[in-house]
């Protein structure tokens, strides 16, 4: 059993329980395709089987979230699940935050939260800094294509519809805004709705699969890739499924191949004229 089921993570919990669950209803290897937090709900791609094989893929994919952040208030996760100091600072106006936007779009180097699952010297940030270890974070390149303002009933919170590269910290966002502004600024909620081709549309949460219904979810892997398809005849699939490569016509890139009888295989690339399979996928 492979492919992808979009899980709507609940609020909470982490993502490898949600992992867990897939895992116990399908009886196979499961991981997902980029985590969120336990406050965090919303999108969680899991993959099914050798479908984990395409995490470095989809782990670039560009992300939305929808975001709260609460001005005037610091914490040390940065995000109301740590130490939350309140009246920290100012509360800006909408239209003050409203003018500093445009400087959060675009590439910068963003820094990490220290309580995040960054690996630094092989442990985890947040387990040096829940220890009270110093360290320090290397700065991220990452890409905010877009962010608009969602008005809240509290003047305190203001909500944000943020399109980003994969790997960025919305939680950072959060705090720089709030430097930015004179003030701080904690996340107080997130929902990821996008996820590259995985939308909280067509997500499902975990409570409603048993094992009878899961096969419903379940999206096979060739349907998530935007590659063109190509289809060896039988001497090029003995060849290229043993290890070998073949001459073709094709231009270079990546490409989905099928067996001869029509059922997806993997990925092949095509380099120079010659294509080899890149990455078993069935």
């Amino acid at each position: 059993m492979t492919g992808f089921v979009t899980v709507d993570k609940a609020a909470g919990v982490s993502s490898a329980r949600e992992v867990s669950i897939i895992k116990k209803l399908t009886g196979t290897a499961c991981g997902h395709m980029g985590t969120l937090d336990p406050m965090a709900t919303g999108v969680l791609p899991v993959a099914i089987g050798n479908a984990a094989r395409l995490f470095d893929y989809f782990l670039t994919k560009r992300k939305t979230y929808i975001a709260v952040f609460r001005f005037g208030a610091d914490s040390d996760t940065l995000d109301i699940t740590g130490n939350v100091v309140e009246n920290a600072g100012l509360v800006p106006t909408y239209g003050q935050i409203s003018e500093v936007l445009s400087e959060f779009v675009g590439e910068f180097y963003q820094v990490p939260p220290k309580f995040s699952a960054k690996n630094i010297g092989g442990r985890r940030a947040y387990e040096l800094a829940r220890a009270g270890v110093e360290f320090e974070i290397p700065n991220k390149l990452v890409n905010i294509y877009s962010i608009k303002m969602i008005p809240q009933d509290d003047e305190r919170n203001c909500g944000f519809e943020i399109e980003c590269s994969g790997g960025t910290y919305i939680r950072s966002i959060a705090r720089d805004m709030g430097v930015r502004l004179g003030t701080c600024a904690i996340m107080s909620s997130l929902v990821r709705t996008v996820s590259g081709v995985f939308t909280l549309e067509n997500s499902v949460k975990t409570e409603k699969l048993t094992k009878d219904n899961i096969g419903d979810y379940i999206i096979s892997t060739d349907e998530v890739l935007p590659f063109e398809n190509f289809y060896p005849n039988e001497n090029e699939e003995k060849k290229l499924f043993n290890g070998l490569s073949v001459r073709t016509d094709l231009r270079d890139g990546t490409f989905k191949i099928y067996r001869t009888d029509g059922s997806f295989y993997g990925l092949a690339e095509v380099k120079h004229n010659i294509i080899k399979v890149r990455t078993k996928l069935c």
